[in-house]
């Protein structure tokens, strides 16, 4: 078999948020994949980064008050060290805003514009007049245009699927400031991917993209393809575009190149040809794996820009689902939406990889992490079965054998049939077809256990004149075991790496050819602990995002859902301090649909509290009325900030929910008994 010459990349994580289970999909599919490759003997390079640009993180380092390239150096060190923690390997895990991005993302520009692929022209955008910025699609809020649902998005309405321009919205308003935008012109430069239509056509065709992605994306060839804005105007975290001052470019266009720009990085490190990789004419695989949502920007615009500017296409790009939990999609209140660090404060990183492992195939459809499965699974296949072999058969080796396997191998076809299972596992891998390697190897796994069942070797160590055959039974099902660890390698890295300890040998794909006989083993230690289903409880619980301590009272409505359950003494009613507050200030919370954040004047003291009534008020319609507050609460740290204390309200919900209004008996820091 010739080595192949491969370089793989995954989606980069948004430098604006924590890793969650969500991204560790792709990147568990793609490290899987990358292990089994080298496992094969081939040169495989993965490289990632994290994606720094954009309005987003310009705005969350405002809030934070540090610059942007510090919250991106922070939350870059974050990322990299829990997808460390669950053991997956990139060659080099780099960050979009980097020099050697910024010249890549320049060269392509300068060859798409010298090659006719860069026009310009003057558009007219919403403009946020009190921050004095456009505002990209998602931080505008109001009416559809189409339905006329309330509160929708900028660029799609959730309760009609209709997509639209923002200028089409009624009533918008800025989700940053709340002020009503105005339109504004500014002139754009536009990349002309219509020009690539035909061979986007032919590179899809040839198999880039599996069937029913191709098949999706027809829907863009037969409305026309349109030319793309690669341009944002300042102020923007990005890149500045050569010769346009004051425009930058738009963090799709840089993204994609972080690719180039991290293995770059990572060959002037280690002395390696980039062009080897990303040549016009180069000879080396390039696959990347992603989510199917942002397809059309890695099968229609990254190729496209590539062709233009002289690159190499991708060979494949490798589109994966969603995860849903339970059969429902992540939810921050159910204590689903769960960040990477968040499972590994409670669970083993391998049960995930493994649970992954099992679901993944080659298709787009989306992957449900049920916890009782889960539970069932992790236990029955990887305790129950797996290392089970391992755990009643190294007992005796190590206590009555000196260590050492037998030179005899019991059931030749046996382990023919262990052998011959390599071929077709490895096809199942090659094709991403994970959930199928995993069946067949748990068949094997069985397979091992009932050759154990069926020669007893608890039974015949007692029988001095079957010492020889009990060696050669436990000695056997040791080989067995080694050879599903070759097997389970790509998923199980961490596992296999304490088996290797084990077994005093080091698994390559080939390994699974070759017994132990005659050889020399260490003292067995316990492998894997079966999963508690109080630490799952405890990991959903610790991903509660519970609004209610630090918003409003739950509308009757909503706490009718449920029966009244435990009661309070008077006792501890009587703790709670009320308090009559005025509203002093009353703001939006960026990236939060429920919350406003209150400023309260108790009297002379000022607190501030995130209150969930952002559905039924404007902020400046809260602004000088009253509310009741608890104020003994226990400060709460949110990921907006400190919220001190509870604010109530009555309704029952949605826009009908009602705070005080200014009362000539009621004064802020009033007692209410």
């Amino acid at each position: 078999m010739t080595p192949r010459k491969i370089l793989v990349t995954s989606a980069l994580p948004y430098a604006n948020g924590s890793i969650h289970l969500g991204h560790l999909l792709e990147h568990i599919q793609t490290d899987i994949w990358t292990r089994f490759q080298r496992m094969r003997g081939h040169q495989c390079y993965s490289v990632c980064a994290d994606d720094a640009h954009g309005t987003p993180v310009m705005l969350k380092a405002q809030e934070l008050g540090i610059t942007p390239e510090e919250m991106v150096s922070r939350t870059r060190a974050e990322h990299h060290q829990d997808l460390l923690d669950f053991h997956i390997a990139y060659d080099n895990y780099y960050v979009t805003h980097s020099d050697e991005n910024r010249e890549l993302c320049e060269l392509i520009y300068n060859r798409l514009n010298e090659n006719g692929y860069i026009a310009r022209r003057t558009i007219s955008q919403l403009f946020d007049p009190e921050k004095q910025m456009f505002l990209p699609d998602r931080f505008v809020k109001g009416t559809c245009p189409k339905c006329g649902a309330e509160d929708q998005n900028g660029d799609s309405c959730d309760v009609c699927s209709a997509t639209y321009d923002p200028t089409e919205m009624k009533n918008p308003r800025s989700v940053i400031s709340g002020a009503t935008p105005v339109l504004k012109d500014s002139e754009h430069l536009f990349f002309d991917l219509p020009q690539f239509s035909d061979m986007l056509q032919d590179w899809m065709k040839a198999g880039a993209i599996q069937a029913e992605m191709a098949n999706k994306l027809q829907e863009w060839f037969a409305d026309g393809l349109q030319q793309w804005d690669i341009s944002r105007d300042a102020p923007y975290f990005g890149f500045e575009i050569p010769g346009a001052p004051g425009k930058y470019f738009y963090v799709w266009l840089d993204a994609p190149v972080g690719y180039m720009a991290s293995f770059k990085n990572y060959c002037d490190q280690h002395n390696l040809n980039f062009d080897e990789y990303w040549a016009k004419d180069s000879s080396a695989e390039l696959y990347h794996f992603i989510g199917k949502d942002i397809t059309y920007f890695h099968s229609l615009f990254w190729p496209a820009m590539l062709e233009g500017a002289g690159f190499r296409k991708p060979t494949g790009v490798n589109v994966h689902g969603f995860v849903t939990v339970n059969g429902s999609k992540m939810s921050k209140s159910k204590g689903t939406f769960i960040k990477g660090r968040t499972y590994l404060d409670h669970l083993n990183p391998e049960y995930l990889r493994y649970y992954f492992a099992s679901k993944l195939n080659d298709g787009i459809t989306d992957i449900d992490l049920n916890f009782e499965d889960f539970v069932n699974k992790v236990n029955a296949d990887l305790v129950g079965k797996v290392v089970n072999i391992a755990s009643r058969c190294a007992s005796f080796i190590n206590k009555r054998f000196d260590n050492t396997l037998s030179a005899n191998v019991l059931e030749p076809q046996l382990v023919a049939e262990f052998q011959q299972a390599a071929e077709q596992i490895a096809d199942y891998y090659e094709k991403r077809q994970y959930n199928r390697a995993v069946r067949d190897i748990m068949a094997l796994a069985d397979k091992a256990n009932q050759f154990i069942d069926a020669n007893a070797p608890w039974v015949t160590i007692k029988d001095e004149t079957k010492q020889q055959f009990t060696h050669d039974v436990c000695s056997l099902g040791i080989n067995l075991f080694r050879i599903l660890l070759v097997y389970l390698k790509p998923v199980l890295p961490a596992l296999t790496a304490e088996a290797e300890a084990f077994l005093n040998d080091t698994l390559s794909w080939d390994s699974a050819q070759q017994l132990l006989t005659n050889h020399e083993v260490s003292k067995f230690k316990a492998l894997m602990q079966r999963v508690e289903t109080s630490k799952v409880d405890a990991m959903i619980e610790d991903s509660k995002e519970n609004l209610q301590p630090t918003g409003t009272v739950a509308p009757d409505s909503e706490l009718s859902k449920d029966p009244i359950s435990d009661t309070i003494e008077f006792a501890d009613f009587a703790k709670i301090d009320l308090r009559v507050a005025l509203i002093a200030k009353a703001e939006h919370v960026e990236g939060a649909e429920k919350l406003l954040r209150l400023e309260l004047d108790l009297g002379g003291e000022t607190r501030q509290v995130f209150a969930g009534i952002k559905s039924a008020y404007q902020p400046e319609d809260l602004q000088g009325k009253l509310t009741l507050m608890v104020a003994n609460l226990a400060p709460r740290k949110m990921r907006f900030g400190v919220s001190e204390g509870m604010v109530l309200a009555a309704g029952p919900g949605g826009k009908d929910l009602w705070v005080m209004e200014p009362h000539a008996g009621a004064k802020p820091g009033m007692r209410v008994k």
